[in-house]
């Protein structure tokens, strides 16, 4: 069984052409939200939430990642960096990449380019029951109007479905056993959360408050509209 502290990951190596021209010459998760850099939002709910260390990685631009955040210390965490060569290595990949910082529990994991306020310490209490056959835990939201047609689905029992209407929210605990004997490659995660589901071994929970994907400018307009004073 998983006992504090949690590890976690913030997934920020993507390049973010839908929110060019801004990240012609930022990287995506330092597009400032309400005028603080999205990844900052969620550094600082990790932190309140009681993780001490996280692993951010990145590719395009990821020196500025780095010179903006540091190594943590003014939120009272640990950053790890794992850098991926030019173009990323895929969601999987980069968590594969980096799972010698993430050690052998269940570790959070966290898309950089998300906005929401769900409880990261729910994560945290989820890793502290994981049953020793599970693999993963989603936190799945309604699907939105760009991905109306969903991706997974929650059955009685709080195991994920394959299909559904609900939208992955990028917020996730991942047992490392999930990248079991695979190597560092170009990996997308999605296939291996769907055969995992097959044989039960992810569980989720549906999130219903403010989750936005800040995927484009126009949802980035969106998302500040409602948070902005």
């Amino acid at each position: 069984m998983s006992k504090l502290p949690v590890k976690a990951m913030i997934l920020a190596a993507g390049r973010g052409n839908r929110l060019r021209p801004l990240t012609d010459t930022l990287p995506k998760p330092l597009v400032p939200l309400c005028g603080k850099p999205l990844i900052e939002y969620h550094i600082e709910k990790l932190a309140s939430a009681g993780v001490s260390e996280i692993i951010i990685n990145h590719a395009w631009l990821g020196q500025q990642i780095e010179q903006t955040l540091g190594n943590g210390e003014r939120w009272g965490v640990t950053i790890h960096y794992s850098p991926e060569p030019e173009g990323g290595l895929e969601t999987a990949g980069g968590i594969i990449n980096a799972l010698p910082m993430l050690g052998s529990e269940p570790f959070v994991v966290i898309n950089g380019d998300v906005f929401t306020e769900f409880d990261f310490g729910e994560l945290i209490e989820q890793a502290c029951s994981f049953s020793e056959n599970q693999l993963a835990h989603l936190v799945l939201v309604p699907s939105p109007l760009f991905n109306a047609k969903g991706d997974f689905g929650l059955n009685s029992a709080g195991l994920v479905e394959s299909q559904g209407l609900y939208t992955f929210a990028g917020l996730s605990l991942l047992h490392p056993d999930l990248f079991k004997n695979l190597e560092v490659d170009f990996i997308k995660l999605a296939p291996l959360l769907r055969e995992a589901m097959l044989k039960q071994q992810v569980s989720g929970a549906l999130y219903s408050g403010l989750w936005s994907d800040i995927g484009t400018l126009q949802r980035l307009q969106e998302t500040e509209q409602l948070l902005c004073p």
